[in-house]
């Protein structure tokens, strides 16, 4: 489609907080006394752009072979008038963000293309100066008040979800980010401490934050290198026994061509959930091929059931049955993600304290707010899943957060390709204590990521098994 370009003259909205549980004092509109730092929004556009998948990925019991990609442009101006350009990008992800057992795809799908519309227009209406977290901030609460009225309005069987809602704002928010800093002539990264940010952390975070500043939990260089995380999804072959109809586009297809060619030593493993039998063997299978692939390989992996564990019995038996089938395989699971349904308080006690001693486990989809932080680390939980495709604001807060609270920390995608891949290593490479990365356009939506090789080779092309994120000292995001 073409870019859409929202109307800017129209009344400034009302600042709100970020979370219930900030303890500092509302934010207070500060347009007549905004610091010449501070930009306001002047314009919005996007496109969507509709992408196939090289092969079927499986994930939480559903197979996805297509996505559509959201870039947002936007023009703002600071306080003291200069102008700047920023861009950002993210898949619309919505069997992710809004799984539904009762909606088909084209129809979450299209929930979230008139949000988007929704979302450009509030955007550009809102007239405030502010850093781009505070936009966010007031923001929020509007883009939920749009995704309210757009369920209405098209006569969804359920409503559309606030992750869904975090999901297609994300792109609008890293175009601001991408924009502020580089109005200041900075990388974003370079843009979280006092001298722009004028709140501390107490101001989102609540009290345990007090005379903090964002900049302490988020490095202003990239970390050279990042681990990278493979992923195996539900369906991929193994071998190539496992292979009905070969793809023979280059690429590999089985996992031992993937861990030759990508020279891998971290792997993400999609799992069932509802399956004992096929989640432990297809753990066990993995780790001998792995093993046989690059023995004395220090292998660590990722189990990811999305959410589709009954309970916190069902997980503890899995550990257990695959410590009996692999010791090594066991010994190698560095975490767990998200194995129990993503609305915490409908189920207090299905916690994790037990499964936490073994390994940590990282909340992912619930992760929506502080609030969902707090109530995961009452309930066991002990890692944070960053993603960019909640939004660049949300992801350093909750990577202070995180820090602050001893949590794991680790960086997941949702098949990011392109631009949105580099928003979120740079969230990996600017966070310290980040485990790993995945990463898996490169495998699942590789033509989307073309036009991006040749700028940031590390970035897209792997080789040892880690990312190369030393390039990402750009202005702005880095991405343009």
């Amino acid at each position: 489609m073409s870019p859409r370009t929202t109307p800017t003259k129209s009344p400034a909205l009302t600042r709100r907080r970020f979370t219930a549980c900030a303890a500092a004092p509302a934010f207070q509109i500060l347009a007549a006394t905004h610091r010449p730092t501070d930009i306001r929004v002047e314009e919005v556009s996007f496109t969507l752009e509709d992408v196939r998948y090289r092969a079927p990925y499986k994930f939480g019991g559903v197979q996805v072979d297509r996505a559509t990609i959201l870039n947002v442009s936007c023009m703002v101006r600071t306080g003291a008038g200069k102008p700047a350009k920023g861009f950002g990008s993210m898949p619309l992800g919505n069997v992710w963000a809004f799984p539904s057992r009762t909606m088909p795809y084209d129809i979450t799908l299209n929930a979230m293309k008139k949000l988007t519309a929704r979302i450009s227009d509030v955007t550009a209406r809102y007239t405030d100066y502010g850093h781009p977290i505070d936009i966010n901030t007031a923001l929020e609460p509007e883009y939920l008040k749009a995704a309210a009225e757009v369920s209405r309005e098209i006569n969804l069987p359920a409503p559309i979800p606030k992750l869904c809602m975090l999901v297609t704002a994300s792109a609008f928010d890293a175009a601001i980010h991408d924009a502020f800093a580089k109005a200041h002539g900075r990388s974003a990264y370079q843009s979280l401490g006092p001298d722009l940010l004028r709140n501390d952390l107490s101001h989102y975070l609540g009290p345990d934050f007090r005379g903090e500043h964002l900049n302490r939990y988020v490095n202003g260089k990239p970390a050279p290198r990042i681990n990278l995380y493979h992923s195996v999804g539900g369906s991929d072959p193994l071998t190539a026994a496992d292979i009905q109809t070969r793809i023979g586009d280059g690429l590999p297809e089985t996992l031992p061509e993937w861990i030759k060619y990508n020279g891998l030593h971290h792997i993400k493993i999609k799992l069932q959930g509802d399956e004992l039998k096929w989640d432990v063997e297809r753990v066990i299978g993995i780790d001998r091929i792995a093993s046989e692939a690059r023995p004395g390989t220090a292998w660590r992996y990722c189990v990811d059931f999305n959410e589709r564990c009954p309970n916190i019995e069902y997980l503890l038996e899995f550990l257990r049955k695959v410590k009996e089938g692999t010791l090594k395989g066991f010994e190698r699971i560095e975490y767990i993600e998200q194995p129990t349904a993503r609305d915490l308080k409908a189920d207090r006690k299905n916690v994790m304290h037990q499964a936490a001693k073994l390994r940590p486990v990282v909340i992912d989809e619930s992760l929506t707010d502080l609030e969902a932080l707090l109530l995961a680390r009452e309930m066991g939980y002990t890692g944070v899943a960053l993603k960019a495709c909640k939004g660049q604001s949300q992801a350093m807060l909750m990577a202070a957060a995180g820090q602050k609270y001893k949590m794991f920390l680790c960086v997941q995608d949702l098949s990011c390709p392109g631009a949105s891949l580099i928003h979120s290593a740079g969230i990996a490479s600017h966070v310290p204590g980040v485990s790993g990365i995945e990463a898996n356009s490169r495998q699942y939506l590789p033509a989307a990521n073309e036009p991006w090789t040749k700028k940031f080779p590390g970035i897209f092309v792997i080789k040892d098994g880690t990312m190369s994120t030393a390039s990402l000292t750009g202005l702005g995001l880095s991405a343009v």
